[in-house]
């Protein structure tokens, strides 16, 4: 068998990505087509900005397409990939359109299960989790022990990295440019051709998610993370890919303590970044209260993202957003649901 070459595997993982980015954007105009019409897949998000989920969505499609079209990729990787990706956002959706604000967090969620209550989130992580197993076992092959041990940590690796993500869908494009900057030197590696659709599809809506006409939702955060897990899974050795989940599982439970969105704001580079293509970039984020003036307190990004779109039901002011502030008193939810959505809360 000829060797591939580190130029044809980028070529591929190009073609791949070519392919991600028309897939997400044709999914995108087609889930799009009836805009006002669709009010169940509607936000609004921290400016006040009605905006739409069906980014998520989109972005599954192109990821799920390029795959399968991608040339390079052996049929096994194809399907754990897509699997990885369609179940993260099915599970996403339930939890974007029938969400509840009964816990929030992974300790949030942990804790309701402990009281014999399951959560919306809790279905999620289950089902992530469980998605995630099945798209590991389809990579590996050899001795029954070593199988095992493998796809034990890869499907860990996989639904660990799809929460990752979700952490990061905070603010407008951030949860993008963060898969984009921690993927792309992939492009350069045996990885390049599951990796290229996924960098595709992802980079292909980034711009209506700057612009704050979309955003990922869970569907899309979940899905996106769980594919780049699953890309790793597929294509790098195993020290890589256990350094790969024990950094992933620690960035997760440093989330419950520290906000992530305090550090962007207090690095410089790193706030100019998270800014960057954004409506009114040199407005701080603190401006935007008031448009969302009743959030509620959390401790850390791991809860606001896991509250970040469920369905807002009756309160003191009218309407109870989704989603809610970390520790500081400033800080404000991604999106919440528009007073208009039908969806069930």
């Amino acid at each position: 068998m000829t060797p591939v070459t580190p130029t044809t595997q980028a070529a591929r993982g190009l073609a791949g990505a070519a392919l991600g980015a028309v897939a997400a954007r044709s999914a995108y105009r087609l889930l799009n087509r009836d805009g006002e019409r669709s009010p169940t897949w509607q936000r609004v998000n921290f400016r006040g900005r009605t905006v739409t989920l069906q980014e998520g969505p989109a972005l599954v499609s192109g990821v799920c397409a390029g795959c399968v079209l991608a040339p390079g990729l052996p049929p096994r990787v194809r399907a754990a990939t897509a699997l990885a990706a369609a179940g993260s956002a099915v599970f996403g959706a339930y939890d974007d359109l029938a969400g509840d604000t009964r816990a929030k967090g992974l300790r949030g969620h942990l804790g309701a299960l402990a009281h014999g209550q399951v959560t919306t989130g809790a279905v999620k992580m289950a089902g992530i989790g469980v998605t995630g197993l099945a798209a590991a076992s389809l990579l590996r092959r050899g001795p029954l022990r070593t199988r095992i041990v493998d796809t034990l940590a890869d499907g860990a690796l996989i639904a660990a990295s799809a929460n990752l993500v979700n952490l990061f869908d905070l603010r407008p494009g951030r949860a993008v440019k963060f898969a984009l900057l921690a993927s792309a030197p992939a492009l350069a590696s045996p990885a390049a051709p599951v990796v290229g659709p996924v960098l595709g599809a992802s980079a292909a809506l980034l711009p209506d998610d700057l612009a704050e006409r979309s955003m990922l939702g869970d569907a899309g955060a979940n899905a996106l993370g769980a594919a780049l897990g699953a890309a790793a899974a597929a294509r790098a050795p195993r020290p890589v890919r256990l350094a790969l989940l024990g950094g992933v599982v620690g960035l997760t439970l440093l989330s419950e303590r520290v906000s992530f969105s305090k550090v962007i704001d207090r690095v410089p580079a790193l706030r100019r970044l998270d800014r960057w293509g954004r409506l009114d970039p040199e407005l701080p984020d603190a401006a935007a209260t008031g448009s969302a003036t009743n959030a509620e307190a959390e401790p850390a990004d791991a809860a606001a993202s896991a509250t970040r779109t469920e369905a807002a039901t009756p309160g003191p002011a009218g309407v109870r957003e989704r989603g809610a502030a970390e520790d500081d008193p400033t800080r404000v939810p991604r999106a919440r649901r528009s007073a208009a959505s039908s969806a069930p809360g």
